[in-house]
């Protein structure tokens, strides 16, 4: 079976879980912590070793998560290590992460500037957002700075990207420059 599949599956489970239970909130907020403490090298490669046996890794787990987590959360990840799918955990993290934005219609979007904007330039541009039809009901910012786009800004919304940097708009200058068939006898 696919990771892909595994992964969507186990984490559907979990959402259902959490919902029926009423906890969707809180394990969110623990999936959100697995996903940062799994950025940890030594415990990203702790759940991928086969060397390691069950019982050390549920011992593991226990002294890491124990009282920090739900009590779902836990029963969750202890039966993950008991049917040895443990590897499969980073993967199943992110896609409980993309099903609850999916439930709660929560859009991500990454926005890239040349300089860090304003709270009121952010909520400028997430009330325009909220009024097309490319995100849903809510939107979650990631912004980053990259100096080399000059001005403007590119926006990213899942597999859709709107490029109104100065940099692209040069290269496109460029580029038409350069085919131009005038341009290119002189």
């Amino acid at each position: 079976m696919s990771v892909i599949r595994i992964s969507s599956r186990y984490a559907k489970s979990l959402l259902d879980l959490a919902v029926e239970r009423s906890e969707i909130d809180t394990v969110y907020q623990d999936m959100l912590m697995f996903k940062k403490m799994v950025s940890n090298r030594d415990l990203y490669l702790l759940l991928k070793s086969p060397i390691v046996n069950t019982t050390k890794k549920h011992s593991i787990f226990k002294s890491l998560f124990d009282g920090k987590i739900s009590a779902t959360t836990k029963a969750f990840l202890d039966i993950i290590v008991t049917k040895k799918r443990e590897m499969y955990l980073p993967e199943i993290t992110d896609e409980f992460i993309r099903q609850y934005k999916t439930l709660k219609k929560i859009s991500t979007v990454v926005l890239t500037t040349a300089y860090e904007m304003s709270a009121e330039q952010l909520k400028e541009i997430e009330t325009k957002l909220l009024k097309t039809k490319i995100t849903a009901d809510s939107i979650e910012f990631i912004t980053k700075i990259n100096p080399d786009i000059i001005g403007g800004y590119i926006v990213q919304i899942g597999d859709n990207l709107y490029d109104a940097s100065i940099k692209h708009k040069l290269t496109q200058l460029s580029k038409e420059f350069l085919d131009n068939e005038y341009i290119k006898a002189i």
